[in-house]
């Protein structure tokens, strides 16, 4: 049985400031970096061998500081970075709320069917999350740490238990939210343990 612990990023300035990121590189808030070092304790004694970031700065300085909790070096992935949002990426939600709430509700309904201007192409996007799992599956160690971003990680669940794209924003996961995907390396079968958890964070809120 392979454990895959999936980890969205710590709060970032764009997170604290409502902003929509994608691609945008912004940098952990010091309240995202505490939240990486809670997230590395509560992970201690899961016996994580191995730990994979988007190359992301929020995702990668979170990875970072678990690791360093954890005494592992971070492996970089442009794989598992965000999706990129196309013309709303620097857009405050206020803003989208304001004139595009239709589009956006639509959106995090089914984003296969009713995509961004300009967004990531969903079947490239949904590609090079299949590509990382794939990858994953030839890995020998049995406990590895993804840090990613809301939709990579949320990608990630989606394709390896078969759930459709459209799903995608249904899966929410709040900074440093953790989600456990157990693998049964003998039929590749996936089994979701827990999806968000965040008390290891109860005390920032």
């Amino acid at each position: 049985m392979k454990k895959i612990f999936l980890c969205r990023h710590g709060q970032s300035e764009y997170n604290a400031k409502r902003i929509i990121q994608g691609h945008i590189d912004t940098d952990l808030t010091p309240k995202g970096f505490v939240q990486a070092r809670l997230t590395g304790e509560r992970l201690r004694n899961e016996n994580i061998e191995r730990i994979f970031s988007s190359d992301l700065r929020r995702a990668y300085k979170t990875a970072l500081v678990i690791g360093d909790v954890l005494g592992i070096d971070v492996e970089v992935d442009k794989r598992i970075r965000e999706m990129h949002f196309g013309e709303w990426e620097g857009r405050a939600y206020e803003h989208i709320f304001t004139y595009n709430l239709d589009h956006w509700q639509n959106w995090l309904k089914n984003p296969v069917a009713c995509p961004l201007p300009s967004q990531e192409d969903i079947e490239e996007f949904k590609n090079r999350i299949a590509s990382f799992w794939e990858f994953l599956l030839d890995i020998k160690q049995k406990n590895i740490l993804i840090v990613g971003h809301g939709g990579s990680i949320q990608g990630l669940i989606c394709y390896s238990t078969g759930l459709g794209f459209e799903h995608l924003w249904g899966l929410i996961h709040s900074n440093t939210g953790l989600t456990l995907l157990e693998l049964d390396e003998s039929n590749l079968t996936v089994q979701i343990r827990y999806i968000n958890e965040d008390f290891h964070v109860d005390m920032l809120r």
